[in-house]
């Protein structure tokens, strides 16, 4: 049998090694511009908003120890105390301000070169009936949850398109697919970044940007009980009141809020 001589491939042409499976998604960039081959490249300057608290700051702080460059933002600065410990950069940034998430870009672009990775997560939840929600609250919540995110993918995307590879990591919430009473705002929101980020996945595919959208489910975190507090303040006399009543409820394993009806039913809950 006639042998054929063994190919080496130059060091050019050799793939890259492949990261560990615990850094590959969302958190790694593929580039597909070699015919026959896909890339899988370190992201490494992460933007993340959001991260006062909660999902925001959990992911900071892991990707901080992962070894990746973060940049951990919210509206108030000195709410992310404590990052800059563990290796993160901390700035101010307003979903809702053009001016202040240009500002934050601006500090990166002269520091980093850029963003490779954007974590949109802020986000705020106001609980009420359709009927009684003012109408401010859902303009505060759209502006924040869909609008801010929307802008500041607008922003980042020019740099990504011209350099070939980035990812957008939209943070949504399983009320984008299932909505309950008096989450009806607040799931509409999240239904917006559903869709948004499915539109958004196929125009920049050919780019060489991914957008990942997460959905989490209840998580103990502050911003659910936020929602509920406010819940838990709608008059006696409100006709939906059956609904908004909230009556946290102790077991021995976790903490369950419980929508309570108007005859002291469970009508459904959240754990």
């Amino acid at each position: 049998m006639k042998s054929h001589p063994r190919h080496h491939r130059t060091r050019s042409e050799a793939p890259l090694r492949r990261l560990p499976r615990r850094l590959r998604w969302p958190f790694a960039v593929q580039n597909e511009h070699r015919a026959g081959n896909l890339y899988l490249l370190p992201a490494k300057i992460v933007l993340i908003t959001g991260c006062s608290t909660g999902i925001g700051r959990a992911t900071a702080e892991r990707l901080a120890r992962s070894g990746f460059d973060v940049y951990a933002t919210a509206r108030r600065p000195e709410s992310l105390e404590g990052l800059t410990q563990i290796g993160c950069q901390t700035l101010a940034l307003d979903v809702t301000d053009d001016s202040s998430m240009a500002g934050a870009l601006d500090t990166i672009d002269r520091e980093r070169g850029g963003v490779d990775v954007l974590v949109n997560n802020a986000g705020i939840g106001d609980y009420g009936s359709v009927e009684e929600t003012p109408i401010e609250a859902l303009r505060n919540q759209l502006e924040t949850n869909v609008v801010g995110l929307t802008r500041l993918t607008q922003f980042v995307l020019p740099t990504m398109r011209t350099r070939g590879w980035g990812r957008i990591v939209n943070v949504g919430s399983i009320s984008g697919k299932v909505t309950f009473p008096a989450t009806g705002y607040y799931s509409a929101s999240k239904y917006a970044v559903e869709a948004i980020s499915d539109a958004l996945r196929f125009e920049v595919k050919p780019f060489g940007v991914a957008v990942s959208l997460v959905e989490p489910g209840p998580i103990k975190t502050h911003f659910d009980q936020s929602g509920l507090d406010r819940l838990g303040q709608v008059s006696d006399a409100s006709p939906y009141r059956g609904f908004n009543e909230v009556r946290p409820r102790r077991s021995s394993a976790r903490t369950r809020a419980r929508w309570v009806d108007s005859r002291g039913r469970r009508s459904m809950s959240l754990a």
